[in-house]
C-alpha cells in the first residue's frame, strides 16, 4: 500500500522512487485524484491533461526501473502556465481573442524539463494573455487557504496547484510580480530569475524588457532543483558565513502594507537578527515611482506585441484587458524613453547597493490575499509597490512565507544581486527555518 504522496518534497519523491517504495505512476495517480478533489473549487487548470500525464508517469516509471536516470526531477510532476507551449497541447492563453491551436514544438523550458525527466501536469490557469485581468470565459484562480479569495495573478493556477499538494513545482512567468505575487497569497515559494537567465522563446511576450520566466515550489530547495534544470549554469551558490540584509524601509514601512503583513515581517526580521543576522535599513526610489515607470514600459511594450491581433480580434478580449492595451497605444514615446532611461540609473544603484548587503528583505505585497485581483495600477494600494523594483532591475527576487498569526499567508520577499540566482535561493534555503 502506498502512503500520501501529495505533499512530498522533490528530494522525498526521488529518494522513494530509486528506494521502490512507490513510482511516478502512483505519485501521479494521487496527484489526478487531488486534482479531481479539489477541481473545479480552485479553477486551477484550464487542461489537466491526464491522459498525457499517465503516459509521461508509465514512461518515468519505466525508465526508472531500467536504470535510466535523468536526474532529480526525473518523474516529478510539473504544471505549466498556458502561455507556455507545450508540443501537441492547445495553448489558450486565457483569451478568447485567439481560437486555441495545438502547439507545434515546446517551449524551450518544456524541452528542458523532458530532458530532465519531469512530467508535464497540465496547462494551468492565468489572467488573460498574464496581462492583469481574468476573461470572464475562464475566470479567476482561487486560494487553496482560503477559495474565497484568489490566488493571484497572472501565474495564479500555478501557484494554486503547488499550494494544493496537486503538484510540486510549477511553471509561470512574472513581468511585474506575477510568479512572487500568487506565491505569497498562497503561502509557497516563488521566483523570478535574473533577466535573461531562463529562455522564453515558446512563452507568449507580454513586455519583452520586463519578462521573466519563473518557478513556483513548497520550498527554496525544491525551486533550487529546477533552478538547475532550466538553466545550464546558475550562477552564484555561495552563502557567508553571517549574511548582511537589506530591510527596504520605505517598502516596509509604507502606508498601504496591512497590520498583519508588518507585524508578521518584523517579527521575522527580529528573528533573524536573535539568530546572527545583521540586517540594516536601506531606502530604494519611492515604490509608487518604480510602479509608474514599470507601467510607462510594460503598457506601450505590450500594446505592441497585440496591436496586430487586437486591430482583428478586440472582441475576443476581456473589457479590462482591452483597456490597458488602449492606454498602451497611446502612452506618449518620450514617456516610455524616459521610463527605459530611469530603468538604467535604478538598475545601477541597485547594483552599488549590494556592495553593501547580500539581499534586500521587504513584503512580497502589502496585504494578504484579496477576494478578487487586483487592477494593475501605480496607486498608493497597489499590490505591484514592492514588486517592480526586480522586474525593472533584472535582480533575481523570490517571495518565501513567513510565520503569521493570522489565517492567510503572508510572503516575505529576498532580492538578490543579479546573476546572483544560486545563491539567492542558498540564502532563503539557510534563513527559511527563522522565518
Amino acid at each position: 500500500m502506498v502512503g500520501p504522496t501529495s505533499l512530498m518534497a522533490v528530494p522525498a519523491l526521488a529518494q522513494g522512487y530509486r528506494a521502490g517504495t512507490f513510482t511516478p505512476l502512483d505519485v501521479c495517480r494521487q496527484a489526478l485524484e487531488r486534482l479531481r478533489a479539489w477541481e473545479p473549487r480552485l479553477n486551477a487548470f484550464i487542461d489537466p491533461m491526464p491522459d498525457e500525464v499517465m503516459r509521461q508517469a508509465e514512461e518515468a516509471t519505466r525508465e526508472l526501473a531500467a536504470g535510466e536516470d535523468k536526474g532529480p526531477l526525473h518523474g516529478i510532476p510539473v504544471a505549466i502556465k498556458d502561455i507556455i507551449d507545450v508540443a501537441g497541447i492547445a495553448t489558450t492563453y486565457a483569451t478568447k481573442a485567439v481560437a486555441p491551436v495545438p502547439a507545434a514544438r515546446d517551449a524551450s523550458c518544456v524541452r528542458q524539463l523532458r530532458q530532465a525527466g519531469a512530467i508535464l501536469f497540465g496547462k494551468t490557469n492565468l489572467l488573460e494573455f498574464a496581462y492583469g485581468i481574468a476573461h470572464p470565459a475562464f475566470g479567476q484562480t482561487n486560494n487553496p487557504c482560503d477559495p474565497s479569495r484568489t490566488a493571484g495573478g497572472s501565474s495564479g493556477g500555478s501557484a494554486a496547484a503547488v499550494a494544493a499538494g496537486i503538484v510540486p513545482l510549477a511553471l509561470g512567468t512574472d513581468t511585474g510580480g506575477s510568479v512572487r505575487a500568487p506565491a505569497a497569497y498562497c503561502g509557497i515559494v516563488g521566483l523570478k530569475p535574473s533577466y535573461g537567465l531562463l529562455a522564453l522563446d515558446g512563452v507568449y511576450p507580454l513586455s519583452p524588457s520586463l519578462d521573466h520566466l519563473g518557478i513556483l515550489g513548497r520550498s527554496a530547495e525544491d525551486v533550487a532543483l529546477a533552478l538547475a534544470a532550466l538553466s545550464p549554469s546558475p550562477s552564484g551558490g555561495a552563502v557567508p558565513q553571517r549574511p548582511r540584509l537589506g530591510l527596504v524601509r520605505n517598502q516596509w514601512e509604507h502606508p498601504a502594507v496591512q497590520p498583519e503583513v508588518h507585524a508578521a515581517i518584523e517579527a521575522a526580521a527580529d528573528r533573524l537578527r536573535e539568530a546572527g543576522v545583521e540586517i540594516a535599513e536601506i531606502d530604494l526610489a519611492a515604490p509608487e515611482a518604480m510602479a509608474a515607470t514599470l507601467l510607462d514600459i510594460l503598457l506601450p511594450e505590450a500594446a505592441r506585441v497585440h496591436a496586430d491581433m487586437f486591430d482583428r480580434a478586440q472582441a475576443g478580449y476581456a473589457p479590462g484587458t482591452a483597456a490597458q492595451i488602449r492606454a498602451g497605444l497611446s502612452l506618449p514615446a518620450a514617456r516610455y524613453r524616459a521610463a527605459k532611461e530611469q530603468q538604467q540609473r535604478w538598475t545601477a544603484e541597485l547594483d552599488g547597493i549590494f556592495a553593501q548587503v547580500d539581499a534586500l528583505i521587504a513584503p512580497t505585497v502589502p496585504f494578504v490575499a484579496p477576494d478578487t485581483d487586483p487592477a494593475l495600477s501605480a496607486e498608493g494600494d497597489d499590490e505591484i509597490l514592492t514588486l517592480t523594483h526586480a522586474n525593472l532591475t533584472g535582480a533575481p527576487s523570490v517571495s518565501v512565507p513567513c510565520r503569521t498569526e493570522g489565517r492567510l499567508p503572508v510572503g516575505l520577499q529576498f532580492t538578490g544581486p543579479r546573476g546572483g540566482d544560486s545563491s539567492l535561493l542558498a540564502l532563503v534555503r539557510q534563513l527559511a527555518p527563522l522565518l
